[in-house]
């Protein structure tokens, strides 16, 4: 069944609650002029280890500029746990990004793998009537994995998840997010999300991100 035309209307309209809403917001980091390969090498494995079965790695938020630019947002902040620094505007245009949003998951893996050199990520479909206890434990191990090889993760989202402070996240047309970290060995994960620099960093349950990414999908 294609999504393609459903993911594109719903992003059309995360775009008017967006805009009702007002997530964009200015930058919280400066960025930093973009780092040599040997460096960029050593950043991309480079992360805080608090306790066993946890792992965080280093982001360089930024908030989107606009309402639209939620896929080139999530990428750019994936990628900068890499010591990666890459212009929305280039990715936006690389990813086909228009006013009705970024089509799927399926047009931000390429340019993951460009932009990290090699070809580590890859696209999984979430089905929206499958979230079993498999396919949660897949995208768990796939957020561990990917974590521990020092590349974030980004997820297509759509609905409404409450964080494990109680606080609830919702974007009924569509919206994208980056997985940034782990703990509880990948029970629990901590999002970087550039809707909104008030909320720029939680932590989520990973059982409730499948169904959060329920009918879409993820770059891992």
């Amino acid at each position: 069944m294609r999504t393609d035309l459903i993911r594109r209307t719903a992003l059309t309209v995360a775009g008017v609650a967006a805009t009702a809403g007002g997530i964009a917001g200015p930058a919280l980091a400066a960025q930093a002029a973009p780092a040599p390969a040997s460096v960029e090498r050593v950043a991309s494995v480079q992360a805080e280890r608090r306790a066993a079965g946890e792992r965080q790695l280093d982001v360089r938020y930024e908030a989107q500029p606009n309402f639209y630019y939620c896929g080139p947002a999530a990428a750019r902040n994936a990628l900068s746990v890499q010591g990666k620094n890459i212009d929305v505007d280039t990715m936006a245009k690389e990813m086909g990004t228009t006013e009705a949003g970024t089509n799927s998951i399926n047009d931000i893996t390429p340019v993951l793998n460009k932009e990290t050199g090699r070809k580590a990520y890859h696209s999984t479909e979430m089905p929206a009537d499958k979230v079993d206890g498999k396919r949660v434990d897949k995208l768990r191990a796939d957020i561990v994995r990917a974590v521990d090889d020092g590349r974030a993760v980004v997820a297509n989202i759509a609905g409404t998840a409450t964080d494990t402070d109680g606080v609830s996240h919702s974007f009924e047309g569509g919206h994208y997010i980056s997985v940034v970290g782990y703990s509880e060995g990948g029970k629990t994960v901590t999002i970087a999300d550039s809707a909104n620099p008030d909320q720029a960093s939680y932590r989520i349950d990973v059982d409730a991100l499948a169904h959060w990414i329920a009918s879409r999908g993820y770059a891992s």
